[in-house]
């Protein structure tokens, strides 16, 4: 007897076996881990993350560099003691994982969705241009192919090559827009749908002026942009600030300004600088009051002053310039801290900010240079030249809340001031026309720093106690985990590039 209930307790046990084997695939998948996710999904987080982490670098470096902003306290940004900048490079290719799934998602779908795709090859070009820009020498055509390719080591494809294949997407992405049926979901930028598709292309084209001209002093690049130009049916490109591409913040978390989680005494320590203040000062131009509020002192004497410091003074002379932070202004309303503010003074607007990809302002000096200097033969460098200063003006119009009572209104005599005047030699006009997109580049990531390189202009001074030998920085060192986790790829770029270092120009930045 004692045999037959063992035997019958191995049966019992086998189908037991047999039961969860059946089912034992099912009970070991992992529903809340999916392996496949829809475009509209990833689409949103790439945008959301990539835009704030413009706002970031526009804050923590790009500002600075450029001397739209200055620090009272904590000074070694503002004193090129810069040290490891890996937030563009961490982001970039961290969200390029998700981006390209878009794009594998996008190709494999029967028909094959051109609209996310097109979507995608803009991001995807904007995104590595920044790297490339930042850094020089990059990982490029062997990128995020670790899971498809089993490529971990990825060679570091030249800048010019990049460029390539920058211009070459943004190119393809213009033609595969609109040729397939799908209504965008998930874009944060334009708000989806069909009607977004439009804007989407005018984007590409809008970024290829952008990049051609970036890569002009190292190439001809006029008949491209000639070609663009001149096609506005097959090249569309922006026709106002309401194809201006800016991710809304809202106006609770989690999807506010960024900024609005930095630490108050963080926040505090960024001015305005006295190089942006007091050329906007002598145009007597009123973005002034966008980018900057009066002193405290000044308010409390009842006479405002908006007041900036000089760039790269060392924190004794940082913290005490002109009688203490108290007499320095911080930066402007649209952008201030939700909490840095003096008694019985009201919070910014929570959704008054914006986070900039590119604005129809930034094209118009593109087109104003590219005028002027004879590469296109579209239209008139001093219309392209207004218009860049005019839409800027419309576009803060547009955004900084009434309440914040600034006027906005140019001086009559704004555009016949010697400074200002469409007129005298052509260096003296490119100078204008780079002063005013430096100052249209407010806040907009390392994009004023990046045009900076490539033009000299508007010249701009080392800060006074500057550690980098009077030169202010070119370029980021690459991030010191490539050193151990791709260090052969990382020293052939180096050697190819030159020293990695803050004052290695990169490719198009090379004489």
């Amino acid at each position: 007897m004692n045999s037959i209930k063992k035997i019958a307790l191995v049966f019992a046990v086998m189908l037991g076996f047999t039961a969860c084997d059946k089912d034992f695939e099912e009970i070991n998948s992992n529903l809340n881990v999916p392996t496949s996710v829809p475009p509209d999904l990833l689409l949103s987080g790439v945008i959301r993350n990539m835009i704030n982490n413009q706002v970031g670098e526009a804050w923590g470096i790009g500002n600075i560099v450029v001397q739209h902003t200055a620090k009272i306290q904590f000074v070694n940004e503002d004193r090129y003691q810069w040290n490891e900048q890996n937030g563009i490079w961490n982001t970039v290719y961290g969200n390029m994982r998700n981006l390209q799934n878009i794009i594998d998602f996008a190709e494999k779908s029967t028909p094959v969705q051109n609209n996310y795709l097109g979507v995608a090859l803009v991001m995807k070009s904007w995104m590595f241009s920044l790297a490339t820009d930042a850094y020089g020498d990059i990982p490029y055509s062997e990128a995020v192919k670790g899971k498809t390719n089993g490529i971990y080591l990825t060679v570091y494809d030249t800048q010019e090559s990049i460029y390539d294949g920058i211009l070459a997407d943004l190119k393809r992405a213009n033609e595969l827009l609109g040729t397939s049926a799908e209504a965008i979901a998930g874009d944060l930028i334009y708000g989806g749908g069909t009607s977004s598709v439009i804007k989407w292309r005018k984007l590409a084209n809008s970024l290829r002026l952008r990049y051609l001209m970036r890569i002009s002093n190292k190439r001809n690049v006029s008949a491209d942009m000639q070609e663009i130009l001149s096609n506005p049916t097959q090249n569309p490109i922006f026709e106002g600030n309401q194809d201006n591409a800016v991710l809304i913040y809202q106006a609770a978390a989690p999807n506010q300004w960024p900024l609005y989680t930095t630490r108050v005494g963080s926040f505090d320590e960024f001015r305005l600088s006295k190089t942006l203040g007091d050329v906007l000062a002598s145009y007597n131009d009123p973005r002034l009051a966008v980018f900057a509020r009066p002193t405290q002192n000044s308010v409390v004497a009842g006479t405002p002053l908006i007041a900036g410091i000089p760039n790269g003074l060392e924190d004794t002379q940082a913290l005490s310039y002109n009688g203490g932070p108290q007499n320095v202004s911080r930066v402007g309303y649209t952008f201030a801290c939700l909490v840095c503010n003096d008694n019985g003074q009201a919070p910014p607007v929570a959704n008054a900010s914006r986070g900039l990809l590119m604005t129809y302002s930034e094209l118009q000096f593109v087109l104003a240079e590219a005028r002027e200097k004879n590469l296109i033969s579209t239209g008139a460098a001093d219309v392209y030249y207004t218009n860049g200063i005019n839409s800027n003006l419309d576009y803060y119009r547009s955004i900084v809340p009434a309440s914040y009572g600034i006027d906005l209104t140019l001086p009559a005599d704004y555009f016949t001031q010697t400074a200002v005047a469409y007129a005298g030699t052509t260096s003296e006009k490119l100078t204008k026309i780079a002063t005013q997109k430096w100052i249209a580049l407010f806040f907009n990531g390392l994009e004023a720093w990046f045009d900076w390189r490539r033009s000299g202009l508007p010249v701009l001074t080392p800060g006074a106690s500057n550690l980098n030998n009077n030169l202010i920085p070119i370029r980021y060192i690459y991030p010191l985990s490539e050193q151990s986790l791709n260090a052969t790829n990382r020293a052939s770029a180096v050697s190819r590039q030159g020293s990695d270092d803050i004052n290695t120009p990169v490719w198009w930045d090379k004489n």
